[in-house]
């Protein structure tokens, strides 16, 4: 009899942890490595927030709470939702958990039986199907194309729908692609569910501040209230406020669904931790001047990165509407020998040879389900981007 669970044969491990890993390795043998891998803020929380979190320490909040969280954070959650998103939640509809993983484990281990299904659009982030099969279900990935800026399109999702269809997880702006779908492309996507009344609707909002020019936010929820009764949005503060250690992620759905996910997480973690909950209060009620800060950096960021990178040969890169990340094609550079000799047979090929050869990490398309793509995240300064561009137009220039 093994040992280990069967389950784990059904997950992979995470590429973007192994990029990381090895550009920590090749950094630790003395190599200047520019990462563009981390889907990670580079601004520190603002003062207000951790103020928050020392004025919790000082009053003594220390102790257990609620599994399913304080209950300031999830009034907090409720007026977040309603001021923000126009959806009416109370704080008996909310959930905290210990990162938005959390959340997405807890709501697919609560409701998953063995061979339910769930659409996933590719490219995903690349937890997603590993956490469907993991909780149980099976993960049906539906490809999307390039020139429909990578977002999903309401025939392909009618197409996948099947009697075992438990849910569809949308994410807007989509890790990795950028992607963020218009009112009307989620109209067009909810009339789709509309039809189907055993799917339910799992929205991953976590980059919901992170959009660009004029483009106006919206979530299903709010686009469709007839999917009020069967939709989870899930956010969290790790993006908005530059949060990601404090490990703090949030949603809020019918109250049959959040019970269960509470009962879970009793058995699991019980609530994330007090100290975190009270700062994720502030960065919710507070002043919120620095999302309009960082989302300004970002843009320009990201304006930078297109530019560059639609300057180096054998690439191709769609300027998307939100996130912090780009998803350039590398299908030109297949087949082809870099100036280090190594020959591109895939997405993996030259995001590797670009590490070892230019100390540039970036991770490949295949990991989040399509390739030959790579992802570049552009939450670090110009001055990085600007050197680490330079260096991705060089190895392209190079390959032969």
């Amino acid at each position: 009899m093994a040992f280990l669970a069967d389950a784990l044969s059904r997950v992979k491990p995470s590429a973007t942890i192994a990029v990381t890993q090895k550009a920590r390795e090749l950094r630790g043998r003395g190599r200047e490595i520019i990462s563009l891998s981390v889907g990670e803020p580079d601004f520190d929380t603002p003062d207000n927030i951790k103020a928050a979190a020392i004025a919790a320490i000082q009053r003594g909040e220390t102790k257990y709470g609620p599994v399913a969280g304080i209950l300031p954070l999830r009034e907090a959650i409720a007026n977040k939702f309603k001021r923000e998103n126009g959806l009416d939640y109370k704080p008996t509809q909310c959930i905290v958990g210990t990162g938005g993983k959390q959340i997405l484990f807890n709501a697919l281990m609560a409701s998953l039986n063995p061979g339910d299904e769930v659409i996933i659009s590719a490219p995903y982030w690349v937890s997603y199907p590993e956490i469907v099969a993991l909780c149980g279900g099976t993960a049906v990935i539906v490809e999307t194309k390039a020139e429909q800026a990578y977002k999903l399109q309401p025939e392909d999702l009618e197409r996948a729908i099947t009697p075992r269809t438990k849910w569809v997880i949308l994410n807007s702006p989509s890790n990795p692609s950028g992607a963020a779908y218009t009112r009307d492309e989620l109209k067009a996507l909810t009339e789709v569910l509309l039809r189907h009344e055993h799917v339910w609707v799992l929205t991953d909002d976590m980059y919901e501040h992170l959009v660009y020019g004029d483009f106006v936010y919206t979530t299903p929820a709010q686009v469709e209230p007839g999917l009020y009764h069967r939709t989870l949005t899930m956010n969290g503060v790790s993006k908005s406020y530059a949060m990601t250690g404090w490990r703090i992620g949030y949603a809020a759905g019918p109250e049959q669904l959040i019970r269960a996910m509470d009962m879970i997480q009793g058995q699991q973690t019980s609530g994330a931790c007090s100290i975190a909950q009270w700062a994720a209060v502030e960065a919710l009620s507070g002043p919120q001047d620095f999302i309009a800060t960082s989302r300004r950096a970002f843009e320009s960021r990201r304006d930078l990165v297109v530019s560059m990178l639609n300057h180096a040969a054998h690439l191709q890169t769609h300027k998307p509407e939100g996130a912090f990340y780009v998803f350039p094609s590398c299908a030109d550079a297949i087949g082809k020998v870099s100036a280090g000799g190594t020959r591109i047979l895939s997405d993996a090929d030259f995001v590797t040879a670009l590490l070892e050869e230019e100390g540039v990490a970036v991770v490949q398309g295949s990991a989040f389900g399509m390739g030959p793509n790579f992802r570049v995240s552009y939450a670090t300064s110009n001055e990085a981007l600007e050197k680490a561009c330079a260096k991705i137009q060089a190895f392209c220039a190079g390959l032969r």
